[in-house]
């Protein structure tokens, strides 16, 4: 099994494949390399020649003519055959037979989407014994996102030669707000770098607002800062804002998010040392954002924190229809302030 990484730079120094299979429930990285070789690997005179691009969706009851497409001679040294949608074909039997006697003047690449093959099948098994590439694309778990905003952001600045810097606050609001879908991830930072005004070299906060429609006042992040200081008017400010934009700021979404929150900070009254490195360590997180979980201890004792988490896992209860199937999240969300803050 291959990473993106090492197949693409295979493809820079011009250690093809005679077959690619690239697969998984996270397309980012499909597209990447779907993308890189239609782009790159023959000239532009070559691809008008040597170049298909076919979906499985023409060929989902009968892939034959993608490997007789495959078996035919180029006209002009090598050609490269993409195969998209590749997850609707049906039977492999056909490229099962391929293997056995490959074209070697072929670049045969399937982009298989949204899921995971079968690895019991013989093909599977078979492909990269003759020589063929297999990667997983699989997703990131939402403890990888920051780490991958930064290297996005690091890795763009090195190649366009800029210094375009973003603060961990923005990092978790984006990771929080975006999700794990790459493609989306990418869009939200694309749209942030484009959309700096001249001169700027940060990511802010309003950047952030204008251009992702990110609140930077009305986020779960500011919602646990109100309540470490008590402040029941922002608190509920907030919570209202969640209710009147469900679709940003879905309850059951946000109430994750706050359950890790009072969970990390129940750790930290029970670990022994609380030193800024340990603490960052033990809970997962940058030693910037310690001091909040300092100051959240101070007023949330141990206990406390243990009685918080009993009344956020009523809140999601009942925002999944459990015991007040008419309670609506404004309702939800009240009650769940007045119960952490008294």
């Amino acid at each position: 099994m291959s990473t993106y990484d090492e197949i693409l730079q295979n493809l820079k120094r011009g250690n093809f494949a005679p077959i690619y299979f690239l697969y998984g429930e996270e397309s980012y990285y499909i597209d990447k390399l779907s993308d890189y070789i239609e782009q790159n690997i023959l000239d532009e005179m070559s691809r008008e020649f040597d170049q298909m691009v076919l979906y499985g969706k023409d060929y989902e009851r009968d892939m034959g003519p993608i490997i007789s497409a495959a078996r035919r001679f180029p006209m002009m040294g090598h050609q490269v055959i993409i195969v998209k949608e590749a997850q609707l074909i049906r039977s492999w039997e056909p490229l099962a037979n391929y293997l056995k006697q490959m074209q070697p003047t072929t670049m045969l690449v399937f982009c298989y989407k949204h899921g995971k093959i079968d690895k019991r099948l013989k093909v599977f098994k078979e492909l990269e014994e003759k020589g063929g590439v297999l990667m997983e694309s699989s997703p990131l778990r939402d403890s990888q996102v920051q780490g991958w905003i930064l290297n996005y952001i690091r890795d763009w600045n090195k190649q366009k030669g800029q210094e375009v810097k973003i603060s961990e606050q923005i990092v978790m609001l984006l990771a929080e707000s975006l999700g794990t879908d790459l493609t989306k991830i990418v869009g939200a930072l694309q749209k942030l770098i484009d959309g700096r005004p001249e001169g700027v070299n940060e990511i802010t906060a309003e950047l952030v607002e204008r251009n992702i429609g990110i609140s930077k006042d009305y986020n779960i992040f500011e919602l646990e800062k109100a309540l470490t200081i008590g402040d029941v008017l922002k608190a509920n400010r907030i919570v209202r804002y969640f209710a009147q934009n469900t679709k940003q700021h879905a309850i059951q979404k946000e109430i994750v998010v706050l359950f890790g929150w009072f969970q990390n900070l129940m750790v930290y009254h029970y670990l022994p040392d609380k030193s800024e490195p340990m603490v960052a360590k033990a809970l997962g997180i940058n030693p910037y954002f310690v001091k909040d979980y300092r100051a959240a201890a101070q007023r949330f004792n141990a206990m406390k924190v243990f009685r918080i988490i009993g009344y956020i896992r009523q809140a999601d209860a009942k925002s999944k229809g459990f015991e007040c199937p008419n309670v609506d999240e404004m309702q939800i969300w009240q009650e769940l302030i007045y119960k952490i803050l008294h």
